[in-house]
């Protein structure tokens, strides 16, 4: 604190040149501990500049210690100190077990012989660890149709405006298997005994088609 800034700069600059002389004459490459690295990084967090004074050690260096060290205080940060426990290998192989050679039971089935063995588990970790089936390939939209056509109608309500500004409400049904109008009616105060009476006209008293 009591020394001139000439001479500080002066005591720097050799040092600095000793150690550009002494890495000139090193053959090979030094290796740093964890209290050097903490040394460089901690001085690198308090005053950036430092950088521009490493001689021995490469500043992107000690940049990527900083990360990696940010990265470990992370991990440990969110190491993982509680919550459900894991469940055992060989409780884990049970429930596939006994999921594989009864296809038929669920998991409030085998929760249930797991509890009558002794075993304390809920059942959704029964259910998370049982096998899966793959199941048959769903029935797309085309074929459903297809198959269905004859007894499912489209229904569609819409507003046609007047010359005179009033609102007319057209409510149109029209089957899917022979694609042919059902019933096609007009109101001007739609209501819910109105809709019914319609589908009522379009299919007689036989049942609705969904």
């Amino acid at each position: 604190m009591f020394r001139s800034r000439a001479s500080l700069e002066a005591e720097i600059l050799t040092l600095r040149h000793q150690l550009n002389i002494q890495r000139r004459h090193l053959s090979k490459r030094l290796t740093f501990g964890a209290i050097d690295r903490l040394i460089f990084v901690g001085l690198y967090r308090l005053v950036s500049s430092t950088l521009n004074a490493l001689t021995i050690v490469k500043p992107d260096t000690v940049i990527r210690w900083h990360r990696a060290g940010f990265r470990s205080y992370w991990r440990w940060k969110s190491r993982r100190r509680c919550g459900r426990p894991t469940v055992p290998l060989e409780i884990r192989r049970l429930i596939r077990e006994m999921s594989l050679a009864n296809p038929l039971w669920g998991a409030p089935r085998i929760h249930g012989e797991l509890l009558k063995l002794g075993t304390e588990i809920g059942q959704t970790s029964v259910a998370k660890y049982m096998a899966r089936r793959r199941a048959p390939p769903s029935q797309g939209w085309k074929p459903f149709l297809r198959n269905h056509a004859d007894g499912i109608a489209a229904m569609d309500l819409f507003v046609v405006p007047t010359i005179l500004f009033r609102l007319l409400y057209g409510l149109l049904i029209m089957g899917h298997g022979r694609r042919q109008i059902l019933w096609f009616g007009v109101t001007a105060h739609p209501t819910a005994e109105w809709i019914a009476n319609q589908l009522t006209e379009a299919c007689g008293w036989e049942q609705i088609p969904t």
